[in-house]
């Protein structure tokens, strides 16, 4: 009998040990997985896999996951590239037609997080807080475009999140052939299409 209950006594503490009693350090990497959230870009070139950074700007996130929940993205282009500096969608269809969007958001460049090579953000007009749906991804180093000051020339632009896998799509993007069209400029020849963001269940 005494042997039954030592037996069962170890088992529990077997089980508390591997279930209860998690490290401070292991905490917050459970949170961290926990707390990320990471969407699947489809392209014609490839997939790319970005996390966001849902905790230093939670406005534009959740901005961007609502499109991406609308589906809104699906069947747009990269109608902007320009090698060296950055890729740019998210707002025109295949025909080039522009997308109606919801109203602008704030801009949250004030983040400290830098407009390095791999960071999405978003794109705007002149105007500080006038983003909407339209993003993109840089392609080097572009610290010239992060938040020097309050000024609508120094205020920078948002950047929300990063590319975890595919960035050999991106550098197949950004080292297309580009020409003018329908008054633009930078527009790739061929066309590249974002097939669908699918946000990744946890």
């Amino acid at each position: 009998m005494k042997t039954q209950l030592f037996r069962f006594a170890l088992a529990l503490f077997i089980c508390c040990t591997q279930l209860g009693f998690a490290t401070p350090e292991e905490l917050k990497t459970m949170e961290n997985k926990a707390q990320k959230d990471v969407v699947v870009m489809q392209t014609s070139l490839g997939e790319i896999k970005l996390e966001l950074f849902s905790k230093e700007a939670p406005v534009t996130v959740k901005n961007f996951l609502d499109y991406v929940a609308a589906g809104f993205y699906d069947h747009t282009i990269f109608h902007r590239v320009i090698d060296g500096f950055m890729i740019q969608g998210g707002g025109f269809t295949k025909d080039f037609d522009q997308k109606p969007t919801k109203a602008p958001i704030k801009n949250e460049a004030g983040n400290n997080i830098s407009n390095k090579k791999g960071t999405i953000a978003m794109a705007r007009t002149s105007e500080p807080n006038s983003a909407t749906a339209q993003f993109f991804i840089n392609v080097a180093d572009n610290t010239f475009l992060d938040h020097h000051g309050e000024t609508p020339r120094d205020f920078g632009y948002c950047v929300f999140g990063q590319v975890i896998s595919g960035m050999d799509v991106v550098d197949q993007i950004r080292k297309v052939k580009t020409g003018s069209y329908a008054g633009h400029g930078d527009v790739p020849k061929e066309t590249v299409e974002i097939i669908s963001i699918k946000k990744e269940q946890n």
